[in-house]
């Protein structure tokens, strides 16, 4: 698996992570249909370019904060997450827009040894996305428990 075990972080570090994505249309109506957003910023293009400071819609929060975390999981967690156990300040301090490319960074903020399971650790992620331009369009911080490299179980062991 890509993902690191909780030995491989280095509080302080910096991960520029190179799979990025651009937001469609169709992501941004989808997720806001499924999750029944009838937000008219956007879903309704008349609305936002009337009633809108941005003249036009704005992709959904909430997918630009799950693409977010997407996009940074082959390089962190991938197959050593144990799970994630919180976000915190999460921000957007400018909105994203329908052909907006997401590109993440992630600074290792601290990180401990679990008191209850000796075979896992917690660690702390600031995460920062830009669109295309270099402009802040996310920022949030996750915690996460994560196994250690020489106490993971065996994945389909035998029992």
């Amino acid at each position: 698996m890509p993902g690191r075990y909780f030995e491989q972080f280095t509080v302080g570090e910096v991960i520029e992570h190179s799979l990025a994505r651009t937001i469609t249309e169709m992501d941004n109506v989808l997720f806001s249909a499924l999750t029944m957003n009838t937000q008219p910023l956007h879903l309704n293009e008349d609305f936002a370019r009337k009633h809108s400071e941005f003249g036009q819609r704005i992709v959904n929060g909430l997918f630009t904060l799950g693409l977010a975390v997407g996009i940074t999981v082959p390089d962190l967690t991938e197959g050593t997450l144990v799970a994630n156990l919180g976000y915190e300040r999460v921000v957007h301090p400018h909105p994203m827009f329908h052909g907006d490319t997401l590109y993440m960074t992630t600074e290792v903020l601290e990180k401990r040894d679990s008191r209850s399971r000796p075979n896992q650790g917690i660690v702390r992620f600031r995460h920062v996305g830009r669109n295309q331009n270099g402009v802040v369009v996310i920022e949030f911080e996750r915690t996460a428990l994560m196994w250690k490299r020489t106490q993971k179980p065996a994945i389909n062991a035998p029992t």
